[in-house]
């Protein structure tokens, strides 16, 4: 059987598709310089020896860039500083490369020079790498998410001066005013990341002030109103901005 290549065609469609429902993790508190490169795909063996192999299915822009005309089983890079993190259920957990199983869907998240080879990208140690589990879930609804300064945390919502988003979010507030309350309850899941690690709080932790995303799955064609009675499914706390 031939080895799968990544064709103009197939590159095209992974870009266009974007990363829908692989926004496993974020490096972006890495101090290393260069470009962020994102690659997708189901482990092929549990990592070991400072190598990690994946088919590769999907990623970022640039990531993808790199695949063109290249097997989709590619090897990386990971050592002592590499952080690993399992999630289940909306919730993080740092764990060890043997914690990882083959077939389970991961993201690996690395920095190198916009000029680097596949080769040059793959010898680089990954800063991060996500791991989702072998079926992680796939949304039936888009999701809304909004940026901001936390103004005030009530029993049942925060409150935020929204200042950036999705573009489905953004389109929400025009002609809106900034500070906007949205509803949370026991669904909720609260994170607060420091570096590139985040952790589960709880709301009374977050910190008036402080930059907070908020993450709302409700049906598309949602009025604004809709969107902030629908109880957030995360409210993030010093969240990694992601970048293509």
């Amino acid at each position: 059987m031939r080895t799968r290549l990544f064709l103009a065609t197939a590159l095209a469609a992974l870009l266009g598709a974007g990363l829908a429902g692989v926004a496993l993790a974020d490096d972006s508190g890495m101090a290393a310089k260069g470009v962020r490169y994102t690659f997708v795909g189901h482990l092929l063996a549990t990592p070991s020896n400072g190598q990690l192999a994946i088919t590769v299915d999907n990623g970022s822009r640039k990531a993808l860039r790199k695949m063109l005309g290249q097997s989709v089983n590619q090897t990386f890079a990971y050592g002592s500083e590499t952080e690993f993190l399992k999630w289940s259920n909306g919730v993080p957990k740092v764990v060890q490369p043997g914690d990882l199983a083959a077939g389970d869907v991961v993201a690996v998240h690395l920095r190198a020079p916009h000029d680097a080879t596949l080769a040059e990208i793959e010898a680089k140690p990954a800063g991060l790498v996500g791991d989702r589990g072998p079926n992680p879930d796939h949304p039936d609804k888009p999701l809304y998410l909004f940026r901001g300064k936390l103004t005030s945390v009530g029993e049942s919502s925060v409150t935020m001066d929204v200042a950036g988003g999705v573009r489905r979010a953004l389109r929400l507030m025009i002609s809106q005013p900034a500070s906007q309350t949205f509803r949370t309850d026991g669904t909720t899941i609260y994170l607060f990341w420091q570096g590139r690690v985040p952790a589960v709080i709880a709301a009374s932790q977050l910190k008036i002030g402080d930059r907070i995303s908020v993450r709302i799955r409700a049906p598309k064609g949602s009025t604004l109103q809709q969107v902030e009675s629908t109880p957030a499914t995360k409210v993030v706390e010093h969240e990694p901005a992601q970048k293509s």
